[in-house]
């Protein structure tokens, strides 16, 4: 593939993304029942369809696309998840322009997870989705200040994010629901950063296939 991303290439991801948590539903779902209220899998593959239906014709522009899939989560996902979500997408959509590359991506990344920090009001080592997102958009802006292209800092990115998943297992929450299991949260994997994870191993996936 070009250096550039194209709107389609966007689509897809987010396509690939829904198609990944179908995938997981239940193994989110358990993770959830776990440390939270045992619907995040299923709120996400509901919110994520309904994103999916939306965009049977593809929007004009990146940040139109961003705005249309944060809105739809928002609005149709339950709990902490629609929310933060929603907000990662929607902070994506100002930074980015009708041209797309591994730099400006990188920057809307970023400025989604910043919004997911804002709203949230975690920090590393919460035990949330930020222990995934974090690592990821800090790997994606290495890759590209080492000169590699928007899939290879894709794949440079879901690495980071799954370790970050991983390492969410042995903390114990302080922030959401599972704070209040207090030590109890050790020993389980965040469910917000696991499917944070297939977020961006969905990306990974999406640009590497349009080498």
């Amino acid at each position: 593939m070009s250096g550039a991303v194209s709107t389609d290439d966007l689509v897809a991801w987010i396509r690939a993304f829904r198609d990944a948590v179908r995938e997981h539903r239940d193994d989110l779902t358990a993770l959830d029942s776990a440390i939270g209220d045992a619907d995040h899998g299923s709120n996400m593959a509901r919110g994520l369809d309904a994103v999916v239906a939306k965009l049977e014709t593809t929007p004009a522009s990146a940040p139109d696309l961003f705005k249309t899939v944060g809105m739809t989560l928002v609005s149709s996902v339950g709990g902490a998840s629609g929310p933060l979500y929603g907000t990662f997408f929607l902070r994506m959509g100002p930074p980015l322009s009708d041209s797309v590359d591994a730099a400006s991506l990188g920057a809307a990344l970023r400025a989604g997870v910043d919004g997911v920090v804002a709203r949230g009001k975690a920090e590393p080592g919460d035990k949330t989705m930020i222990d995934a997102q974090l690592p990821a958009v800090a790997a994606w802006d290495d890759a590209v200040d080492g000169g590699a292209d928007a899939a290879d800092a894709a794949t440079a990115a879901a690495e980071a994010a799954a370790r970050g998943r991983d390492a969410t297992e042995p903390l114990v929450a302080r922030k959401g629901r599972a704070s209040y299991l207090g030590e109890r949260s050790a020993g389980h994997i965040d469910p917000g950063a696991a499917s944070s994870a297939l977020l961006f191993q969905a990306l990974s996936d999406t640009l590497a296939a349009r080498r």
